[in-house]
């Protein structure tokens, strides 16, 4: 008897991201066609997971930079929103959904994963709950639809790691990181501001608020661009960025100091910014 095969639906479509296949194939094109690619092929890229009306044309900018005609692994790292999680999980499922078309799971990779003990797994509920992986699905489908069956995806939900977590995690993946084929995805928002986030840091001299938050937000980009993960958690310990998405960035940052001790040369350049909204 064959296994069951286990899919995790889009639930997200027709709310956060559009659920019609034409209409979102469109939608990406456009902002897609607004993005220049000088940063391919990018090995990792950092990409909004907000509503997309809020941050497609963003995201569409790192999104460029991939090159389908390479990349045969996606790993996509996304905050838990939902559920407390002091280390990683695996999904339960063996396909993604989007509007576009399916995204299998690499099951060899969570294999090796799943076995060095440092994961736990996420239920099918907390996997449909969450949008911080989802949001990318759509984008990643896009990108990779020139080799759609050529390509699997490693969906990884992120905890609230210790520095320490982060570094064992960064080194876990510094050696998939170092493989060509693979890409790497990192889904954080960056700064969330007001009483609903608990978050008002306002430095006046900024001028208006959403200058303020800009001022912030790309302090914090200039210190993830100088690939210092202890850097980058000082920054969060003195201004408590609301940077939802703050540990995977970390695991990032940790692999990539991993690699530059085996010498390779990494950059890794923002090109965009944008806001969901001006307080």
């Amino acid at each position: 008897m064959a296994n069951r095969v286990v899919c995790r639906e889009a639930s997200h479509a027709g709310s956060w991201h559009t659920a019609s296949g034409p209409q979102l194939n469109a939608q990406l094109e456009g902002w897609l066609s607004q993005a220049q690619s000088t940063e391919r092929p990018a090995r990792a890229i950092i990409a909004p997971h907000a509503g997309s009306t809020s941050c497609g044309s963003c995201a569409a900018h790192a999104y460029k930079q991939v090159d389908p005609s390479i990349t045969r692994r996606i790993f996509i790292l996304g905050p838990s929103h939902h559920v407390p999680l002091s280390r990683c999980a695996l999904s339960s499922v063996d396909i993604y959904r989007t509007p576009l078309y399916d995204l299998r799971i690499d099951q060899k990779i969570y294999g090796e994963l799943w076995k060095t003990g440092m994961f736990e797994r996420m239920s099918l509920q907390t996997d449909e709950d969450e949008h911080s992986i989802e949001m990318h699905l759509p984008y990643t489908a896009k990108a990779m639809e020139s080799h759609k069956d050529e390509f699997t995806i490693i969906p990884v939900l992120v905890g609230a790691l210790s520095e320490s977590k982060e570094q064992e995690f960064g080194k876990l993946f510094s050696k998939y990181l170092a493989d060509h084929s693979n890409l790497f995805v990192v889904s954080p928002d960056f700064c969330h501001w007001g009483q609903r986030f608990r978050y008002s840091y306002y430095d006046e001299s900024q001028g208006e608020i959403y200058r303020s938050i800009e001022h912030l937000d790309k302090m914090g980009m200039s210190i993830i661009e100088q690939l210092d993960p202890v850097s980058f958690s000082n920054y969060l310990k003195k201004y408590h960025n609301t940077i939802c998405g703050r540990h995977p960035t970390g695991v990032l940052l940790n692999a990539i100091t991993e690699l530059q001790k085996n010498g390779m040369n990494v950059s890794f350049p923002f090109l965009n910014y944008a806001q969901s909204s001006q307080v």
